[in-house]
């Protein structure tokens, strides 16, 4: 190979390295971005149950008593 040859396989080397790069970077922020729903579901129903709870009144009664410490 000459250096002509050289020079497009590492342009094409490097392409393939970019786009590669670039399809991971996508997937991490498809990934990223289901997570972000999940969490926002998740708050979504914090939020209903909690609404649950002071329609019934739940958040009048005293919580559950925590474990004693032995010493």
């Amino acid at each position: 190979m000459d250096g002509k040859d050289d020079t497009k396989q590492n342009t094409a080397d490097m392409t393939q390295f970019v786009q590669t790069l670039l399809q991971q970077m996508q997937n991490r922020f498809q990934t990223i971005n289901v997570l972000d729903e999940m969490g926002e579901r998740i708050s979504e129903l914090e939020q209903s149950i909690n609404d649950l709870r002071a329609e019934m009144g739940a958040e009048g009664s005293p919580p559950p008593a925590a474990p004693s410490k032995k010493e």
